[in-house]
């Protein structure tokens, strides 16, 4: 059929900064087409002239078959596009039917709420969902919020719905639903772009997949005539073999942080374990497990109610994160968006943020000058991509940011370094890079602690990998002994005695 969607020689660039070059993309109606790129290949840019948040500099965009000129996102509503993202745009004290129809009343009229109600319940069945369309849209987990906002799209007539990265922070189980999802829309005639850094869910889900790099287009091909591999090799430009091997295990033997019988109440309990100086230990389990609330009680955010825990043979009471910090732990949150950076800020005071008083000059003046000698030298060492140290983090690319925040917590010289979601929501190619520079810690001595839901992340980095269900760790094995079926299989059904924890 012909596309829905034509996008043609597309261009738009911010400044000296060419976005995207002379792109080209087709959406075939009852299609769902898969669109993968590093962090900084223009997608984001691309969506936002598709939804009429940026207009192009040059180029052509045809809605079956017509010229149009989106002035905003009222403009490609009306044409049928719309977008959902990986964290949902929903408003929370108004209930699942208010936010689906909530560009749909007129302020003059007066609502009739059971027909609103009954509307809504329609638009959700029609996705096989089942939700209750007077709850409050503060209630429901990621995936309902999901759910809301395709069920809105739908309600607006949606001929092109854009899921960018839409399946990140969501369980297995939600995954599969949300693939429904997509499916019942495919099938019901909408043209739907899949976004994701996750490769295995292209093969799953899409009928056609479009390669783009540096803003240009790459290639398009029908799903079964694409590799992994050549994939990879499209999106970064560069060989990616053996990048994600395991390497030499950098442990000392020598003890840094031994935890025995830490536990808080409804949390987690029973946990015990022990990180040596250069070693990578790498806590796995399904979302739920309660490991990142392990990583915030080591780090004095949520702190555990008892148990021991020792720092190089001594032991020590962590109670807020200021102890922790002077214990010389450092914590990098999963969430680099809401708790790790100031997003608005430049990269320099970012980076240094975590150790104002070593900036500290005369009088509590920073010494500015100091401040950007540190934060040019974390640029160089971690090879974070930006124009100058100045622009707001926000601006950057995923896997960027997520190099500043690592610069941030390397900047205060850590002992032990808590790394909670290393790799969430980055491209290959700035995974791997991430994975060096974890390495590169180790081998300098750092105890290391990972919380990854990415088991082949897991497997390729980890020295010991602890796995945890519900709130305990119900397992260890040594990384080079470690499968996925192993470290699964304990992940969904503990066995009836604990494995020995090494």
């Amino acid at each position: 059929m012909p596309p829905v969607l034509d996008m043609r020689d597309v261009s738009k660039s911010f400044g000296g900064t060419m976005a995207l070059s002379s792109f080209s993309l087709q959406l075939e109606p009852g299609r769902i087409h898969a669109l993968v790129g590093e962090n900084g290949a223009g997608k984001s840019t691309l969506i936002k002239v598709m939804t009429g948040i940026h207009q192009a500099d040059t180029g052509e965009i045809l809605v079956n078959g017509q010229p149009v000129t989106f002035r905003g996102t009222a403009d490609a509503q009306r044409a049928g596009i719309a977008a959902i993202y990986q964290e949902p745009m929903v408003f929370p004290d108004l209930s699942v039917a208010e936010n689906i129809f909530i560009s749909h009343q007129n302020r003059t009229q007066l609502i009739n709420w059971a027909a609103l109600n009954d509307e809504a319940a329609a638009m959700i069945a029609r996705l096989g969902v089942t939700l209750d369309p007077r709850r409050a849209a503060a209630e429901l987990t990621l995936a309902e919020q999901q759910t809301v906002e395709i069920a809105r799209a739908i309600s607006l007539n949606v001929r092109v719905l854009v899921m960018d990265e839409p399946s990140a922070s969501l369980s297995d189980h939600e995954v599969q639903r949300l693939f429904g999802i997509a499916r019942s829309l495919r099938d019901q005639g909408v043209a739907v772009l899949y976004i994701s850094h996750r490769l295995e869910e292209i093969f799953a889900l899409a009928d056609t997949v479009t390669v783009m790099r540096d803003g240009r287009h790459i290639s398009t091909n029908p799903v079964e005539k694409v590799t992994q591999g050549s994939m990879i090799a499209e999106m970064v430009g560069r060989d990616m073999t053996n990048r994600f091997a395991r390497e030499t295990s950098n442990d000392t033997g020598q003890v840094l942080l031994n935890v025995s019988d830490m536990a808080r109440t409804g949390v987690f309990r029973d946990v015990s374990f022990s990180v040596n100086k250069g070693e990578i230990v790498c806590f796995s389990g399904l979302v739920g497990a309660r490991r990142t609330d392990v990583g915030l009680a080591l780090f004095g955010v949520q702190p555990a109610d008892s148990g021991r825990i020792e720092i190089a043979g001594q032991p020590v009471t962590i109670k807020t994160p200021a102890q922790a910090q002077a214990l010389g732990i450092a914590y990098v949150s999963e969430d680099r968006r809401k708790l790790g950076l100031a997003l608005t800020e430049g990269i320099t005071p970012n980076i240094t943020l975590a150790m104002l008083p070593k900036y500290s000059g005369p009088f509590g003046w920073l010494d500015r000058l100091r401040e950007l000698a540190d934060a040019q030298g974390f640029r160089d060492r971690l090879n974070i991509k930006a124009a100058n140290l100045s622009i707001p983090v926000g601006t950057l690319s995923g896997g960027n940011q997520q190099k500043v925040m690592l610069a941030k917590w390397l900047n205060t010289r850590p002992r032990l370094l808590i790394v909670d979601e290393p790799t969430r929501g980055i491209d290959v190619g700035a995974k791997a890079e991430v994975h060096q520079i974890l390495r590169a810690l180790a081998a300098d001595g750092v105890a290391i602690i990972i919380i990854s839901s990415d088991l082949p992340e897991v497997l390729a980095l980890a020295d010991r990998i602890l796995v945890m269900r519900e709130g305990r760790i119900v397992g260890a094995f040594a990384g080079e002994d470690a499968t996925d079926e192993a470290v699964m299989s304990l992940a969904v059904a503990a066995p009836a005695a604990l494995v020995q924890v090494a």
